[in-house]
């Protein structure tokens, strides 16, 4: 059986982990580029942790600017079988207020800016994204949350925008019309290279704000976030340190393929792969390319 190991990547509010063993910091090198930071390697409640903060310590790196394939090939390099994002969001419904959480369960990608394979010319793939999260993953964040007492919905669609800028009132509104439920600007392409690197997948949506379209809060405040995000914070590390009490120590086979999901995803024939394309895809599809004699 494989070993349970939990990435955790931290978005904006979200720097550190109290409660750590053995914490270290580790540069993770890899042919896509510079990952956002080192990766935090440590023990939380006997369970492997690999952390990475999203936009760097000190909150460095823009959105659209975040090498998302260096973060998710370093951390398949660490090991992580299991990565749960940890999100700022705005709400796009009432019911969803700020300072409670959402897992959603599907994303609308408008972001068009980004890498967002690991595959190309010379090694074509193209995996099945119907469903972008690992439900059993979030049946544990879920079940986390309610031991907690953490509000939180389990469910919804995400709408990833572009940035850096927030939405103009007529994009909240068209998003609303599309029945989202948050917007964001980082989960996508995370989400599509978590399921390339065969790495099950799960969101934690941390509402800050509503977006613009409220009649109330049609000025997103960045003071006012920061506020919220304090709070935050703090919920959603305790979320972590229940999840890594209660999560199975041995990996959880996904009922929807997330961590097999290249067995049927590459197209290219083994005579026509380019070995250098190959090289570069070592950590993210060495399982399956590794099986096939190339």
């Amino acid at each position: 059986m494989v070993k349970t190991v939990l990435g955790i990547i931290g978005g904006s509010g979200f720097y550190t982990l109290p409660g750590l063993e053995g914490a270290h910091w580790e540069t993770i090198t890899g042919p896509w580029g510079t990952p956002s930071d080192q990766i935090l390697f440590a023990e939380l409640n006997g369970l492997p942790v690999r952390f990475l903060p999203r936009h760097g310590r000190g909150h460095a790196i823009p959105p659209s600017e975040i090498n998302y394939r260096a973060n998710v090939d370093a951390l398949k390099r660490a090991g992580v079988t299991d990565l749960v994002s940890i999100s700022a969001v705005g709400s796009l419904k009432k019911k969803y207020e700020p300072g409670e959480f959402v897992l959603p369960d599907q994303f609308i990608d408008r972001t068009f800016a980004r890498n967002k394979s690991f595959f190309g010319t010379g090694c074509v793939a193209h995996v099945g994204m119907a469903d972008p999260v690992s439900p059993l993953l979030v049946k544990h964040i879920d079940k986390a949350a309610k031991a907690e007492k953490i509000k939180c919905h389990s469910g919804g669609t995400y709408l990833v925008m572009e940035g850096p800028q927030f939405s103009t009132r007529a994009e909240s509104n068209l998003y609303r019309s599309w029945d989202c439920d948050v917007i964001g600007m980082t989960n996508m392409p995370e989400a599509k290279l978590a399921r390339e690197a065969e790495i099950c997948y799960a969101t934690v949506a941390m509402v800050t704000d509503y977006d613009c379209w409220h009649e109330d809060h049609d000025q997103v405040d960045v003071a006012a976030i920061i506020k919220v995000m304090t709070g935050n914070t703090e919920r959603a590390q305790r979320l972590v340190q229940r999840l890594t009490k209660d999560l199975p120590r041995e990996h959880e086979v996904c009922p929807i393929g997330s961590d097999r999901a290249l067995e049927v995803a590459i197209i290219t024939p083994p005579e026509k792969r380019d070995p250098a394309m190959l090289a570069k895809l070592d950590a993210v599809a060495g399982r399956v390319l590794g099986a096939v004699k190339v």
